[in-house]
């Protein structure tokens, strides 16, 4: 049994951005992380993280930290720049390394063929997205993650599109109060 299963669940709302989100992170209840500002490497695709430290991740760096926190969060919020239909560069580069909370074994669910999940959370998930091109980028992403909900065994999930960051801000607020009811 590793850290992440011998730790207590927390109630955690944690939010993944890319951009500020002002007056959010004031919020004591809530943890705000700018991916940007955090040393994280790309996924190597060694899969160390299934076989030498099964649920780790190998690489020594800030996305350990952050992985924990997902590992522990009841609910997680993705604010990210839409780039070419998918999350821009840092928060990829981020979401890639939670590999390690996907076990290399597969099982038949919802009629499609999937990664056993390491931990039994079932997070929600809420993503604001900013800087769409147009009505087609925006409809890849849908499918995009709609896909990955499935094989992250999402329990449910919710995505908003705005057109800059300072709209994906007050839209990421809204999100937050909701959490709040």
């Amino acid at each position: 049994m590793n850290a992440i299963e011998r730790m207590e669940v927390d109630k955690l709302n944690l939010i993944l951005t890319d951009t500020r989100l002002p007056g959010i992170g004031e919020n004591p209840e809530i943890e705000v992380i700018d991916v940007t500002q955090r040393c994280i490497s790309n996924c190597t695709g060694c899969f160390g993280c299934w076989t030498k430290t099964p649920g780790i991740c190998v690489i020594n760096d800030d996305a350990r930290s952050i992985c924990d926190q997902v590992a522990r969060c009841e609910r997680l919020m993705v604010v990210s720049r839409l780039m070419l239909g998918c999350y821009a560069l840092p928060m990829k580069r981020m979401l890639e390394r939670l590999l390690p909370y996907q076990q290399p074994f597969f099982r038949i669910r919802a009629g499609e063929t999937l990664h056993v999940q390491r931990y039994d959370r079932r997070m929600r998930l809420d993503v604001v997205v900013y800087g769409g091109v147009d009505a087609g980028e925006e409809e890849l992403f849908k499918r995009w993650l709609a896909r990955n909900v499935l094989n992250m065994a999402v329990r449910d999930y919710g995505v908003a599109f705005a057109h800059t960051a300072d709209e994906a801000c007050q839209l990421a607020q809204k999100v937050v109060s909701e959490w709040a009811n």
